[in-house]
């Protein structure tokens, strides 16, 4: 299956499940990709920040990349960022022989200039071969590397295998409603825009012309379902949906425990066995537990879906 530059909707940033002694709980992976589809999801995306890929070996990203790709019944990225161009390479190419429908990128940490930052991409694609469909991620918070609109416009332009920007920068909406007035006035092809940051700005996103969404939460299926009212020109009824969420997508948000408090409401849906983290982790007090449990339970006055 393939992804494209029309690409819209909701591609989940999967959660990576494990048991509570830290092994890789391959029945919870299943549960959670049937659960992404079920929830209206047009794609999954593994292996990102979220999924805790750096703790992982590689035959372990290697396990999971399989056994998602052989479940799922929708495109699925994985993420193949990497310290060095060689393990990129590696991952990308595995991944996209075992019917992976393309990778994501990031830049290196830190990067000081632009012309950094289109050196590094052009290697990435050198490296895992320009046949390969990639994503360029765009995360200036935590990679501390900052991309312009008229970088990213270069570097789209320069590598036709550059199909999306995962699009996460803060505050970023003007970012958006640049690229998408250079895609206007002639200067720039077409490419879909998913947004990131935990769907935080996502009652806005849309209407600058972002495709949709590439992110987590622990509940996918708003986040579908607010796509597509967006989509259905049903403005009032999105944000609404949105302001319910609100709350929860905040306390996600937070530094260092948003995966955590992602875990625990997926495990509170049953969709997966345990909250658990590799370590090094940062996990949820009783105090931090019980504030999640008292959103959701608020939430659940507004969605169904959060009467767990």
């Amino acid at each position: 299956m393939t992804f494209s530059t029309s690409s819209k909707g909701v591609y989940a940033i999967a959660a990576t499940p494990f048991h509570d002694d830290g092994a890789i709980d391959f029945n919870s992976v299943d549960r959670l990709t049937d659960f992404y589809e079920e929830s209206g999801c047009s794609g999954i995306t593994i292996l990102g920040m979220m999924g805790e890929a750096p703790k992982l070996e590689p035959d372990e990203s290697k396990a999971i990349i399989a056994r998602v790709v052989s479940r799922a019944k929708v495109p699925v990225i994985v993420g193949v960022s990497a310290p060095g161009f060689a393990a990129m390479r590696s991952l990308a190419r595995g991944a996209m022989e075992m019917g992976a429908a393309g990778v994501m990128i990031a830049p290196a940490p830190g990067m000081k200039t632009d012309d950094q930052t289109i050196s590094y991409f052009a290697n990435a694609v050198e490296a895992i071969g320009d046949d390969v469909p990639w994503v360029l991620q765009d995360y200036p918070l935590t990679l501390n590397t900052v991309i312009s609109p008229s970088v990213i416009a270069k570097i789209i332009t320069s590598h036709a295998s550059c199909l999306m920007l995962k699009h996460e920068d803060w505050p970023g909406l003007e970012k958006v409603s640049k690229l998408r007035a250079l895609q206007k006035a002639g200067e720039l092809r077409d490419f879909s825009i998913l947004c990131g940051n935990g769907g935080l700005f996502l009652d806005f996103e849309p209407g600058r012309g972002a495709d949709g969404a590439m992110t987590g939460y622990g509940f996918p299926d708003m986040l579908a379902e607010l796509v597509n009212l967006f989509a259905e020109g049903k403005r009032d009824a999105a944000h609404d949906l949105f302001d319910a969420h609100l709350p929860l997508i905040r306390y996600e948000q937070q530094p260092g425990i948003g995966l955590a408090v992602r875990k625990h409401v997926l495990k509170r849906r049953g969709v997966i066995s345990s909250d658990a983290q590799r370590k090094p982790a940062q996990t949820l007090t009783a105090t931090a537990r019980a504030e999640v449990d008292l959103l959701l339970t608020r939430l659940a006055k507004h969605d169904k879906r959060a009467a767990l």
